[in-house]
């Protein structure tokens, strides 16, 4: 496939150790030619792949930089076309001049994501592939990388295709059985083929079941700190993150707006807001925090509803305690250092209380491992192991896989022709296609290649 040489900066813009100017395409050596000597003397042309070479560029005469050369030949390449990688000093003038000497000797400059677009139309990559490039640059944890390296290696790539697979040997009968029937087949579908329909339905079920999980590891879990005002979820805050990022002090509604920290918690990445105390004010700046804090309830993936242990149970508490979906909350009892009164009776739908002091460090590790309980289901070991999906759009597309297979059931179930199979048989195979790319829009591969960096 033919396209324009392209060129990129590929490394953080700014002061480094290093910027890499990436150029990729049929004329990446033509245009290293006219920029290039090396220290050895040897002709552009006559490098071999996957060697570094030591000289320096030249904007005619001039002397630009003394830069590291790599060169890769087609088509063992990450695009499949020649590329060349030029190691210059990490200015940011310098990378900058070099990218412009060689975009003015022919070169484009590319696009967000393309690169790693052309990997994939070149074959190097299937969108699930080039989807986790995207995930593994922005991955926040080892766990969540390890996910997308599964998925660069192949992994849902190759169960896609097992799936299809199963899906093809049931249409290959449908085919024969509508296309000669004088052959007088008269089993709509025999039980091998009917099995390979039920794997097919059993195997798209556990993955569409594996997104939630994937998407918190993957993206974080979105966790409110939820209280009235003083009952340490500044404290609690400080407390996981192991500093000083919350003021705390005794005065009530100190916090007036939401703050967001990332912490990592065995893996998972926690995306924790510590709200405003959720209490009746006249104060302008602090009601907006309350609300902003109520909003955060309704669409927090996991919230943390704190309570001072050492009083008693007040209005406050029992209207924040009835605003939060049982489903996704943790009880804390804080202050457990200066006494013990509260009676928790009243608070029967939430299941699980953690017993801490923020202030002492006490019950913080007890109070992670449930954190990371709620979001694993006590599975995370074989997370790096099993199919785990991390994008809706994978989702999206098997679930219509499903429902096409279970319409098809429906089908034989009631007796239908066996042309309505067939197009359910269609639907299914082209919704797998999907995923991988194998059937694709120019729209949806704008969408996710305009999400990637430039360079990349």
């Amino acid at each position: 496939m033919m396209f324009d040489t392209i060129a990129a900066i590929s490394t953080p813009r700014g002061e480094g150790g290093i910027g890499i100017v990436r150029i990729s395409g049929d004329e990446a050596l033509l245009i290293l030619k006219k920029i290039f000597k090396t220290k050895s003397k040897k002709d552009v042309f006559n490098l071999k792949t996957y060697t570094i070479n030591y000289g320096h560029i030249y904007d005619g005469d001039k002397l630009v930089d003394e830069v590291l050369v790599s060169v890769m030949r087609a088509p063992t390449t990450y695009t499949k076309e020649d590329i060349v990688e030029i190691n210059c000093h990490g200015g940011y003038v310098i990378t900058q001049k070099v990218l412009e000497l060689v975009l003015e000797k022919g070169a484009k400059i590319a696009e967000p994501g393309e690169f790693t677009r052309r990997a994939f139309l070149n074959g190097r990559l299937d969108l699930t592939q080039a989807e986790s490039v995207m995930d593994i640059i922005h991955g926040k944890t080892e766990k969540s990388i390890s996910l997308s390296l599964n998925q660069l290696r192949g992994d849902l790539k190759e169960q896609i295709h097992n799936l299809k697979k199963l899906l093809m040997d049931v249409a290959a009968h449908v085919n024969v059985v509508l296309d000669y029937p004088e052959e007088g087949i008269d089993e709509p579908i025999p039980l091998n083929l009917v099995s390979n329909l039920h794997n097919v339905v059993e195997e798209t079920n556990k993955l569409i079941l594996s997104y939630d999980k994937g998407k918190m590891i993957k993206e974080g879990v979105k966790t409110a700190i939820v209280g009235k005002p003083n009952v340490g979820k500044s404290s609690l805050l400080n407390s996981v993150l192991r500093e000083e990022r919350a003021i705390v002090t005794r005065v009530a509604g100190t916090t007036r707006d939401t703050i967001e920290e990332i912490v990592n918690i065995k893996g998972i990445p926690l995306i924790m807001v510590d709200t405003a105390g959720i209490r009746d004010t006249e104060d302008e700046v602090e009601n907006i925090g309350v609300q902003k804090s109520k909003e955060l309830i309704k669409e927090a993936d996991l919230v943390l509803f704190v309570l001072d242990s050492s009083k008693d149970l007040t209005k406050e508490d029992m209207e924040i305690y009835n605003s939060i979906n049982n489903s996704k909350v943790i009880g804390i009892l804080n202050k457990i250092d200066i006494r013990k009164e509260l009676d928790i009776s009243k608070l029967s739908k939430i299941k699980k209380w953690i017993e801490i002091s923020a202030l002492e460090k006490i019950g913080i590790d007890n109070l992670e491992d449930e954190i990371y309980n709620y979001v694993v289901s006590g599975k995370i070991e074989d997370s790096s192991e099993k199919l785990t999906i991390t994008n809706i759009r994978h989702k999206s597309a098997l679930e219509k896989t499903k429902q096409s297979v279970e319409n098809i059931f429906e089908t034989i179930d009631m007796g239908y022709p066996m042309d309505l199979i067939a197009v359910d048989l269609n639907d299914a195979i082209d919704s797998l296609s999907e995923v991988t790319g194998e059937i694709s829009s120019e729209d949806l591969l704008d969408h996710v290649f305009n999400n990637f960096c430039v360079g990349k």
